[in-house]
């Protein structure tokens, strides 16, 4: 019998976000999969789980590939992390998950806390469709080629972007699509947790006037209602 592979999703914030079956798994796997096991050990330590963590990123996936294949080969079931939310979510695993698809081993999901999905549940916009786009590129022309293209259509765009790169990407939205409703959910579940929904433009207005931008972003933007 070969060991199954666990997708474990993790708080994005309070500490309290945790299932229970996430616990279960976490403390009943052998060896846990880690972007960052001294963030990790964190979360581990806060609900007692004493798993071995390993270090696992999309940077070292070639060398730990066959370390891993031997683990699940013997029969040891493994858990992955990431170091918030759910893994693959603009965090590492799909090279892994890709792979062990492709050599049939079973890959079982662990739902659980997700930045975009958390936003898009309490935006007020339209969420039957929607379009996630991740970190846009850094550059500013490919980062217009996709706002162009997937602007025009009638689904919400959802987009990760830090603190520094916010301003710069809502005053391209406003110049590349226009004035349209925009909303921020800046560290979901986090002490400074906060939500602001406005036309672009007021937003930029209301940034501009920020000495500094702190915080984690999910920035959704309004579907073209032409469509």
């Amino acid at each position: 019998m070969k060991g199954k592979l666990y997708i474990v999703a993790t708080p994005i914030g309070h500490l309290k976000d945790m299932t229970f079956r996430a616990v279960e798994i976490l403390k009943g796997v052998p060896f846990v999969l880690a972007e960052d096991t001294r963030e990790s050990k964190k979360l581990l330590d806060r609900y007692e789980i004493t798993t071995q963590l390993i270090s696992y990123r999309d940077q070292n996936h070639e060398r730990m590939l066959p370390k891993i294949l031997e683990k699940l080969d013997m029969g040891l079931d493994l858990a992955l992390i990431s170091d918030c939310g759910t893994p693959l979510i603009s965090d590492p695993g799909y090279k892994l998950v890709s792979e062990l698809r492709e050599l049939d081993y079973e890959i079982i999901p662990i739902p659980g806390p997700s930045a975009l999905t958390s936003a898009l549940s309490v935006s007020g916009m339209p969420v039957d469709k929607f379009v996630f786009l991740g970190f846009l590129p850094k550059s500013e022309g490919k980062r217009k080629q996709l706002l162009e293209k997937y602007g025009e259509l009638g689904a919400t765009l959802a987009i990760y972007e830090s603190p520094h790169r916010l301003l710069k990407l809502l005053r391209q939205i406003y110049k590349v699509l226009g004035e349209r409703k925009v909303f921020l959910a800046k560290d979901i579940s986090k002490k400074r947790e906060a939500f602001i929904l406005k036309d672009v433009s007021s937003l930029i207005s209301r940034l501009e006037k920020e000495k500094e931008i702190h915080g984690e972003f999910v920035v959704l933007v309004q579907g073209n209602i032409k469509d």
